[in-house]
């Protein structure tokens, strides 16, 4: 089995070490990951230049472009064998509910399953114990399991794992996306010039953290695996729509 790993906090990062060496022997690993922090880049690509990839001495490539583009450029273009998975991660934070939007690992997975291949994002919800060796176990125990998962097209897993030692974790749960409150507020800070500049404020916390969210695992001591659809498609509204959209055609339009 040949398995690509990246992520989004950087080539460097602890997690994609941890990750890394928590898979050794289950097959072939390749590295290609981010030359720095491209965190919170969703499924950006980049098409405005060309993009740069360097070999490490370790092994690992980086790319100075995405989380994104170095999937691509594994997939399509570095290797002259096919992988068989795609895992994305070990990601230092939580990438719980609608944090997926924005997030640059769960990217690198769904960029692996639209280039065909099964795909994975795993994310440490991070409480500042780092057990980034804990999420790479689970991510070994999910790639060794007997029985094959088939998710069908367009679909990843995006695993989220609490912040402690593998002997504390309650078990696994199925679990479906929370959504956030509303952010907090943009910080303003003033530069060394004088000038006005803004930090992005902080994710708000679980707006919708009831019973089967991902955030109800995660703090309730479990780990959380909700299967990702990409499919943005409002399908429940079709029908709504549909009627309406029947009223404007069936109205009379005014010329003017």
């Amino acid at each position: 089995m040949r398995i690509l790993l990246s992520n989004d906090d950087g080539v460097h990062s602890p997690g994609l070490i941890a990750l890394y060496e928590g898979l050794e022997g289950i097959g072939e690993l390749e590295v290609v990951a981010p030359d720095r922090d491209h965190s919170g880049a969703s499924n950006a690509l980049t098409l405005s230049r060309p993009l740069t990839v360097e070999k490490h001495p370790n092994g690992y490539h980086s790319v100075d472009g995405t989380p994104t583009d170095c999937v691509h450029l594994a997939v399509n273009g570095l290797f002259d064998e096919p992988f068989d998975r795609v895992v994305s991660g070990i990601n230092t934070h939580a990438n719980l509910g609608d944090d997926i939007i924005y997030s640059g690992t769960v990217a690198a997975a769904t960029e692996g399953r639209h280039l065909g291949l099964p795909a994975i994002a795993v994310s440490l919800v991070n409480s500042g114990h780092f057990h980034y060796d804990t999420a790479a176990r689970v991510v070994r125990v999910l790639l060794e399991s007997d029985r094959p998962l088939a998710l069908g097209p367009r679909s990843i897993l995006n695993v989220n794992v609490p912040d402690v030692p593998w002997s504390e974790l309650k078990g696994f749960r199925v679990t479906r996306l929370g959504h956030r409150g509303r952010a907090e507020g943009a910080v303003p800070m003033t530069c060394p010039r004088g000038k006005q500049r803004y930090w992005i404020g902080a994710a708000g916390e679980g707006g919708d953290a009831g019973p089967g969210t991902d955030f109800q695992a995660i703090k309730e001591g479990y780990v959380s695996i909700t299967p990702v659809h990409v499919d943005m498609t409002r399908h429940e509204a079709m029908s709504r729509l549909a009627d309406w959209v029947d009223e404007l055609n069936t109205g009379e339009v005014d010329p003017s």
